[in-house]
């Protein structure tokens, strides 16, 4: 049999930041742009990510930048430092691409940066990425997750088509971590107050009265939570795996090294699990 060819890997964008805001005491927005951009597109799906790609600090790396090349020709451990993060709006007009990032202090590499980075300063990133949007014919839309799911859900209810049904469910630390959205679809914000971290979101869901018709629902953040209500929607409620869109963005104990190498053999396992349960 012959060996399946190396996958190329997908050109890097160059952008730079033209300001940050603080939205939340644990959220900060960076919005990117610049000629590098020119080539960026999104708006299919409204969980468009994008792979942020941080240098290794002492590793001088080839120009005109090519990821390709430095994975084919730097050991592993010199590859820029990848971490994932949803696509809060796009503007192709000007050019100008929103993220947001959740801080907490110190821990982490991406929550820094975005903490302290200033304008002016040229971030690349490969993407964008993204597999589900609000569909028009569907019954009803259930949206659940945590902080790191909130960018995602919020861009899907200013999307949602007019007259939509449609509820969300938000899980934050407090009060002062809700956000605006423009919507007029059910919102909930769940206060987490110390306690682990989904518990609330899934007693939310588990509580909701369900409307008639089958919803199409989009469940993402830790994956503990995740799991749980996986197994509700698709187990005890019997809704079709076409109508979801369930993914762990992180989980409990790992960074996101740790977590994307074990990802796809936890989904699987989960899966199983509940096929067979099924």
């Amino acid at each position: 049999m012959a060996e399946r060819p190396a996958r190329k890997a997908p050109k890097a964008h160059e952008a730079q930041v033209v300001r940050t805001e603080r939205l939340t005491p644990h959220m900060q927005r960076v919005t990117l742009t610049g000629d590098g951009l020119a080539a960026f597109a999104a708006g299919d799906c409204t969980d468009h990510y994008v792979k942020l790609l941080f240098p290794i600090e002492g590793v001088t790396y080839p120009e005109p930048f090519d990821i390709q090349r430095i994975r084919e020709e730097f050991p592993r451990d010199q590859w820029p430092v990848t971490r994932t993060y949803t696509v809060r709006s796009w503007d192709a007009e000007t050019r100008e691409l929103a993220l947001d990032f959740v801080i907490h202090g110190d821990a982490g590499l991406a929550g820094p940066w975005a903490r302290d980075v200033r304008p002016g300063a040229t971030i690349r990133f490969l993407g964008p990425g993204g597999g589900y949007a609000p569909e028009a014919g569907a019954d009803w839309h259930l949206l659940a997750g945590d902080e790191s799911a909130l960018p995602a859900i919020a861009a899907a209810l200013e999307a949602l088509p007019q007259g939509a049904r449609a509820y969300a469910f938000i899980e934050v630390e407090g009060p002062e971590e809700e956000q605006k959205i423009t919507t007029d679809a059910e919102v909930v914000w769940l206060h987490r107050g110390g306690r682990p971290v989904g518990e609330a979101l899934v007693e939310a869901v588990r509580a909701l009265d369900f409307p008639a018709g089958t919803p199409q629902a989009f469940v993402h953040g830790e994956a503990g939570f995740v799991k749980e209500l996986r197994r509700y929607l698709r187990v005890e409620r019997e809704i079709p795996r076409e109508h979801l869109s369930i993914s762990g963005y992180w989980r409990l104990g790992h960074n996101e090294d740790g977590w994307q190498a074990s990802k796809r053999e936890w989904n699987a396992q989960v899966e199983a699990e509940q096929e067979t349960a099924a």
